[in-house]
């Protein structure tokens, strides 16, 4: 990939240049030359087993791993990475426990992308561990929860891992000929508790989401389409550019308000030849009394692709991203990537 930042730039071993991170676009900087990366980490490998068990019952479990965002390894000598789990799961019944794609998120709306994700900023994405029951097109599960935090008057981030009870997810999908459209709500307690070094906080908030999404077929072309909106959905939705909740004066939580959405065409040009082309926003209603203005109001981007499949099983891609961000203070920056894949499943 060749990526060109309008107002800065991404330093060497920046996830933001394994794959398009929309909070990670710099702003306010000056402009530098085009970066060249070349990785492998996008590499995944899934490992099902199906076991009948003594009482007449199947179990099911997954594990599967790629080699993204792990802190060690480097580019100077052995491009050495280290595996991380993403999914590691057991399906017994009606039941699912551990670690895999939230009940929130939809993903047969995810979008045929070069980039690991492509959507980014209006897609809801989150993998985490719950307790998940599913009859037929409903599915509610119990999901692990994590608040982030803007401080007062904004500078930084604080993961506050105080929350007392899980997240509540839920889902309806109506499967149809044409494709499908489904329904997700979210309630989860915000909480943050500091009692160290003088502080006094102690405060939790009840937020909520609500995700409507759907993949429509128009013969082998689709359209995929997701609308969310929220108030404290932080790291649900564009990979945490928007914090769930902001200090006040008070050191109460209130939680921030946001809106996202994906478009995403599919077109096959010949049996072996498609693109997908796509659309992605995020916005936020920041109080900026309350977080300063150095936060995200906005981000988006937009994408064309072009994938060749020789065979089923091979693929060789080519896409190009535009992307920006933009502060509360209106100051705003780009990002231009063009990038090329070759994958093959088995």
């Amino acid at each position: 990939m060749v990526s060109q930042y309008s107002d800065g730039t991404l330093a060497s071993g920046s996830i933001g240049r394994d794959f398009y991170i929309p909070s990670l676009t710099p702003t306010g900087g000056e402009k530098e030359s085009a970066q060249f990366d070349a990785h492998i980490k996008q590499s995944r490998f899934r490992f099902t087993t199906n076991t009948l068990l003594s009482n007449e019952q199947t179990i099911t479990g997954v594990l599967e791993f790629d080699f993204h965002t792990t802190p060690d390894g480097n580019e100077r000598i052995s491009n050495s990475y280290e595996p991380r789990i993403r999914h590691a799961f057991l399906k017994y019944n009606n039941w699912l426990i551990g670690q895999t794609w939230s009940t929130f998120q939809d993903v047969k709306t995810l979008p045929e992308s070069v980039d690991f994700i492509g959507v980014t900023d209006g897609t809801i994405f989150a993998r985490q561990t719950m307790i998940r029951y599913t009859s037929g097109a409903f599915e509610v599960a119990l999901e692990n929860p994590e608040t982030t935090v803007t401080p007062f008057g904004g500078s930084g981030r604080i993961v506050a891992d105080d929350n007392s009870v899980p997240d509540l997810a839920a889902r309806y999908t109506l499967n149809q000929p044409w494709g499908h459209v489904a329904i997700a709500g979210l309630v989860r307690q915000l909480a943050y508790v500091d009692k160290q070094d003088g502080n006094n906080i102690d405060s939790d908030e009840i937020s909520y989401g609500l995700s409507i999404t759907s993949k429509i077929n128009f013969g082998e072309d689709d359209l995929r389409v997701m609308a969310n909106i929220g108030s404290g959905l932080g790291r649900y939705i564009g990979l945490n550019a928007v914090n769930s909740a902001v200090l006040n004066a008070n050191n109460q939580l209130e939680s921030i308000d946001v809106r996202g959405f994906t478009l995403a065409y599919r077109h096959f040009w010949a049996p072996q030849w498609r693109s997908t082309f796509s659309y992605a926003m995020l916005s936020a209603d920041n109080d900026t009394d309350l977080t300063g203005l150095g936060v995200i109001k906005q981000t988006y981007s937009a994408r064309a692709n072009l994938l060749y499949s020789p065979a089923p099983e091979l693929t060789f891609g080519a896409e190009y991203a535009y992307a920006q961000k933009t502060l509360e203070s209106d100051i705003d920056g780009d990002m231009s990537r063009l990038q090329f894949s070759a994958k093959y499943a088995f």
